[in-house]
């Protein structure tokens, strides 16, 4: 390993996240595009690294790191960048926030996206009542945005700005098939968010590198390979 870090990343992914905080952070990583078209994620070498075989790993000086919302924070706070720090009396709003955003919405959209891994019966159904589930989430956090804090939708991007923006992009286009489309307009504070991402380096080098399009976030166009039913 070259750098510090490695990646071990998928294109329209999760990983997106990373490599996004990466880029704010200004530091250097490699990184190892994984084959989900062939489960690469499920074999024993990625196993190794995260046992859960799901993306993304991040390789550090200090081990193995997996799960986003964990990564993230320990990236923010070995960093001291992106978050506010343990002695700062805000941290513990954002920390709230960016544990719901883990927990409650990353969770709905996987069950939006792949209803058939958590049910055998109607997917349809559940597929709904995740896609309601995250319509309240992005409400909430649009008023969230709405307050000017400097942990979220302020000058200065956040780790959860980055999530929330990626969230935001994936629950307008996929699946792809699916008729109950989430639109960014109609949470403008977090449009607005997404929006003033777009002008980052850190997120011209995400659309080189992973082809994106120009607006991932406010109006994302390009549809990955992987979508619906895969995992």
């Amino acid at each position: 390993m070259t750098n510090a870090y490695r990646l071990h990343y998928v294109p329209d992914n999760a990983s997106l996240i990373i490599r996004l905080a990466l880029n704010e952070l200004g530091v250097a990583f490699d990184t190892v595009e994984l084959d989900r078209a062939n489960n690469a994620h499920k074999e024993a070498p990625y196993l190794a690294l995260n046992p859960a075989g799901r993306i993304p790993a991040l390789e550090t000086p200090n081990g193995v790191m997996f799960e986003t919302g964990a990564i993230l924070l320990w990236l923010a706070d070995t960093h001291g960048a992106l978050f506010p720090q343990a002695s700062d009396p805000e941290r513990g709003d954002a920390l709230k926030w960016l544990f719901y955003v883990s927990n409650t919405l990353h969770a709905n959209l996987n069950l939006r996206f792949y209803p058939s891994q958590f049910t055998a019966g109607d997917t349809e159904a559940l597929r709904a009542g995740a896609v309601a589930n995250i319509r309240h989430s992005f409400t909430l956090l649009n008023d969230v945005a709405s307050h000017g804090h400097v942990w979220f939708n302020s000058e200065t991007p956040s780790i959860l700005d980055l999530y929330v923006a990626a969230t935001l992009r994936w629950a307008q286009i996929y699946p792809s098939k699916d008729y109950r489309q989430i639109v960014a307009t109609d949470y403008p504070h977090l449009a607005a968010l997404a929006a003033r991402l777009e002008t980052r380096d850190s997120v011209a080098n995400l659309i080189e590198v992973e082809g994106l399009g120009p607006t991932p976030f406010s109006n994302p166009q390009n549809h990955y390979l992987y979508a619906n039913e895969t995992n």
